[in-house]
This record gives structure tokens, sequence and C-alpha cells, in this order.
């Protein structure tokens, strides 16, 4: 592979001339790089203005180099979607309030998914002597931060270039500390423009690095094993991991060693392979009928930050009492806040390791002791029927597994839906899991980020979404392609908000009315929108729409030979309205 296979296109500025004067921007953009912040995706806007400068004429628009957003919005999922599949941080910036207003719902779910993302605002100037007329005025309020408070793990607006640079160290360090989450430091447009003659000295940043994951104490882990070890019939819920392959090996052993079986969870990202003969059935966003049994008859559950352990453990026990013993590793508790319940139901535990799973895993692994109890027969996963007449979302499944046969492929999101059988995870970056909050309109921005991170490892990103979802958020595509990021979005376009329609369908059926008037305000026709040319009209191929079972094969085929050879491909299939899994 060419070394440059990894680079995207860059937008060159013309080289500035030397200078001893510096501004206070210039010392922000400093840090940045000095904390190897490698990209920073932004909707442009006046109240950082001069950072936007300091990025391109004082860098040079290299690290970080600014990756333009149509939308608010995307600018945070595409860092957000970019940490998902590299484990490193990148930044977004944010104009004033009125940016942050659109991009509050991808600042949620970067925090529901405990992602670091570096988010720069600003703000017109402080000082009201100094503030232009009308638009100054409408670009400042008091506690900008106050919008998104709830919602990311520390914020601060620094009052001179030197607090800056400290905020931004900060930032950084807290952002990355687990459990992750994103941080909003806000600078004020008159900090940014005042003339500070020479730079600051800049610090060493390894000195404010992140701490090394914390450790569980050595007395719970043996307590753990020696539960596990005796276990009758032990489950491992495998929960919100790394992508580290060593980290995933471990826990294929520890399951291994222990010969105990295993769930997964299509609400986050892969963990644990899904062929494996101990993986007890498909992934899905919730247990299956038959899948129940599995949790409901085990003696000992280790939970590694399985996401929603009460509302599984409900869904498995009913309102019958939890009889099972539980080892919880997760150190989540650190970010659960008043104002969101995204911390779900609080979860009966017997040892507690308040630690990542990656930090615990590998003690547990050392301290148990062998199990060689058998393990029940997995049954075999109950697929919807397959149909000839019409494009289903198992088919385009399927077309894609032919498509991409013995390839590296990355998931980069998955519609709502997905069948957890339709497609084997073999490796921590075979699935990244959807945006963490449920916001619509996250998965074009997550493809991209992606497909940014993993430009040139060989791996084809893929992106599966919902028509909604791709409306919201299409100009994601853009940047795809001004960048040269390789990508392939397939849309299951079902032309209507079909969760919704569901939704209604309940509610009508329960007051005794007529369901049938469920796609009212739901369906998204007359006029059809064709997706295909609104990719096209951003630099992308458009395939479709796909309408006949037989068009999807080539379809499929095409797309991925587009992306393989670095270009960005949508297809929009139109698949059958309804789910193939319980949502």
């Amino acid at each position: 592979m060419n070394a440059k296979d990894n680079l995207i296109a860059h937008d060159t500025p013309v080289r500035a001339r030397e200078s001893a004067e510096f501004w206070g921007s210039d010392a922000v953009a400093a840090i940045l790089r000095e904390l190897d912040i490698p990209y920073i995706a932004l909707n442009p806007g006046a109240s950082y203005r001069g950072l936007h400068d300091s990025i391109v004429n004082y860098l040079g628009n290299r690290a970080p180099q600014m990756l333009l957003s149509i939308h608010d919005e995307n600018a945070v999922t595409i860092a957000h979607g970019y940490w998902k599949a590299s484990g490193r941080m990148m930044a977004a910036a944010l104009h004033s309030n009125v940016g942050l207003m659109h991009a509050a719902m991808s600042v949620f779910d970067a925090w529901c998914d405990r992602a670091p993302v570096l988010i720069l605002g600003a703000t017109g100037p402080w000082d009201a002597a100094k503030r232009r007329p009308w638009i100054d005025w409408l670009h400042t309020c008091a506690d900008q931060a106050a919008l998104i408070r709830d919602y990311t793990k520390w914020d601060n607006q620094p009052g001179s270039p030197a607090a800056a640079m400290e905020a931004l160290l900060r930032a950084a360090q807290i952002a990355q500390t687990a459990p992750r989450g994103p941080v909003y430091v806000n600078l004020d447009v008159s900090l940014q423009e005042a003339k500070i003659g020479a730079l600051p000295a800049l610090p060493d940043v390894a000195r404010y690095a992140p701490p090394e994951a914390v450790r569980p104490a050595p007395e719970l882990v043996a307590a753990a094993a020696k539960l596990l070890s005796s276990a009758k019939n032990p489950v491992m819920l495998a929960g919100r991991c790394s992508r580290s392959v060593q980290a995933w090996n471990a826990r294929v052993a520890l399951a291994e060693k222990l010969n105990m079986r295993v769930l997964s969870n299509l609400k986050i990202a892969c963990a644990f392979p899904t062929d494996h003969r101990l993986h007890a059935a498909p992934p899905a966003n919730r247990l299956a009928a038959d899948t129940r049994p599995v949790l409901a008859d085990a003696d000992v559950i280790l939970s590694l930050d399985w996401l929603d352990l009460a509302g599984t453990l409900k869904q498995a026990y009913g309102a019958k009492p939890i009889t099972a013993k539980i080892i919880q590793v997760s150190c989540d508790a650190h970010s659960h806040r008043g104002w969101s319940m995204d911390y779900q139901a609080l979860a009966p535990v017997d040892w507690y390791l308040m630690c990542e799973p990656d930090a615990a895993v590998p003690m547990l692994l050392e301290a148990a002791q062998p199990r060689t109890a058998s393990v029940p027969e997995i049954m075999a996963p109950k697929l919807p029927p397959q149909r000839a007449d019409v494009v289903t979302l198992r088919g385009v499944a399927e077309a894609l597994n032919a498509a991409t046969a013995g390839m590296d492929v990355c998931m980069a999101h998955l519609p709502l839906g997905w069948n957890g059988a339709y497609r084997h995870f073999r490796h921590p970056l075979d699935y990244l899991g959807p945006e963490g909050g449920a916001g619509v309109g996250s998965g074009p921005g997550l493809t991209v980020g992606a497909a940014l991170a993993l430009k040139g490892s060989g791996r084809l990103v893929v992106g599966m979404l919902g028509d909604g979802d791709f409306l919201m958020a299409n100009t994601a595509v853009w940047t795809a392609t001004h960048y040269q990021i390789p990508c392939l979005m397939i849309v299951c376009n079902n032309r209507s908000f079909f969760n919704d329609e569901l939704h209604q369908d309940r509610v009508a059926v329960e007051r005794g009315r007529p369901p049938e008037n469920r796609w009212i305000g739901q369906r998204i026709g007359d006029p059809d929108i064709d997706l295909a040319a609104m990719a096209r009209a951003q630099g992308a191929v458009g395939i479709g729409p796909v309408t006949r079972p037989e068009e999807v094969g080539p379809a499929m085929a095409q797309g991925v030979e587009i992306a393989r050879n670095g270009g960005v491909c949508v297809i929009d299939a139109r698949v059958l309205p309804g789910y193939d899994a319980e949502a």
C-alpha cells in the first residue's frame, strides 16, 4: 500500500510571512498541535475567525487540519466517528451560540456514547463596549456552556491566552479519562484577536496526559474469579469495551477458560466474535424471547460495562427475583448526573469492580480456574423469511455479504431493525455501534468519521442508514468527497419514519381507533426524494433507486468497488417497510 493512501485531500494555504507578532488564537492553535489533534471539523463562523486564521496561516492547515462541514451537527459527529474507529480524540469547532444549538444533539450522542470530543466554541466579546452592533450582541450570551453542561464532562471560558492554553490541556485530560466524554472550551473573540507579542512558552503536554487505567483491587478480582470458577452456568455480558485487539483476545480467552456463554449488544460496538461457539445468540437491541433463558438460567453474570444492565435483567427475569450473583466491571457511574437519565435503571450488584473492562479482564483471566462443565447447545438463529418479489433488509444484507466476501469491513452504522444474525463480527473494528443517544441524523457523520480514521488501513467502511437518518445529515457526503475519504453508505430506504408508524399503530389499537391511519405524518413520499441524486449533487456516486431484488447484488458489487478504489458511494435501496428484529 502506498504511504500516501492514508492522506486526505489538503486545502493548502499560501505561505504566510514570518512575524514576531502573535495573537491569542495562535496560542490556542499551538496547543492543539502540541496535543497531537489531527483534525478539527467545523462549520465556519465569525466568532472564531481568529482561531480559523491561526489554523490556516500560523499552522499551515496541518495538525490539526480543517475539515469543512456543511452542518454543525456533522462536525461533532465526524469527530465522534473518528474516535469510535481509532480510539484517538479529534476536535470540532462550533460558531457561537447558534452553532452550539445546531450541534447540541450530536454533543448529547457523544456524551451517551462516552466519546471524547474536544469541542471549541466561541462567543462575541464579553466586554459589551467591544461588540459590533447587532450581530455581536446576538452571538453573545451569558454562560454559553450552560446549553450543554448537563451532557459534557467539563467546560470553561478562559479569560486570557495563558488560561486558554491551560483550559485545553485540562479539557483533553478530562475528556480522555474514563469514563470518557465530550468537553467544551468557549473562546471569547477578544481573547482570540488580542495581539500578545511573543508566543508564550509551550508546555510539555506529556505531563498533562490522562492517567493510566485504574486497576481493580486484587481482593475484589480474587473474589470475582473464585465466584466465576465455581459457577455452574456463568454468562458474560460483553458491553462497552475498547477497539484493542489485545483486549478482545483477552475476553475470548476468559470466556474459553471458564467455558462461559457470552451475549453482546447491537446498541454498542462489537466486543466478542459472534460466530464463536460460546456466543449464545445473535447480538440484538433487546433480548429475544428464546435468548432470555440464557440469562435467567445463569447463576453468575459477569457484566463488562454492559449498557442498561438493569433493563436487560428485567427482560430476562420479568417480575421474578434476580437469583444470579452479579459481577459488575464498570466505572461509568463517575459520569452519572441528575439531568440525563442515560445511566438507565439501577442494577443489583454483588461484586463491583470500579474500572474499565480492559483493566479487569486480564486480571480475572490470570486468577480464574478453568471450568470444564458442558455448555448448552446454541440454537440456530431465526431469520425472517426471504422474499423474491421485493427488496428487503435481509436481501440487502446478504448482497453486501456476498460483495465483501474475504474483505476487512467496518460497519460504522446499522439501521434500526437490523437482525444480528445477518453478519458476523470477528474483529473489534467489524462493528462500531450506533450514536449512543438515539439521535436521528448521526449515521452519515459517523460513517465519514470512521472512514477518515481508517483511510489507508485496507478496511472498507460501510454505513447502513435509514432514510430519515440520511436526509437529516446527508451533507456529510460532501465532506467525504471533498477530502477524498472513501466510504460506502447504503440507505435502507422504506420511505417512512417507520418506527413511529409502529408507535402510532399501538396507540390507535389501544384507543380503538383505525391503525390504518398510522402513515399520516410519517411517510416520506409524494413527492418522492431521489437520494442517489442528492449524493451525486455532492460529488459522490449515487446508485438507485434500487427497487427490484435482482438489482441489489449488482448495486452492492458496484458500490463496494467504488469505495475500495477511493470513491464515495451512496446506494438508495428501496426496502420493504418493516423490521427484521425487535427495535
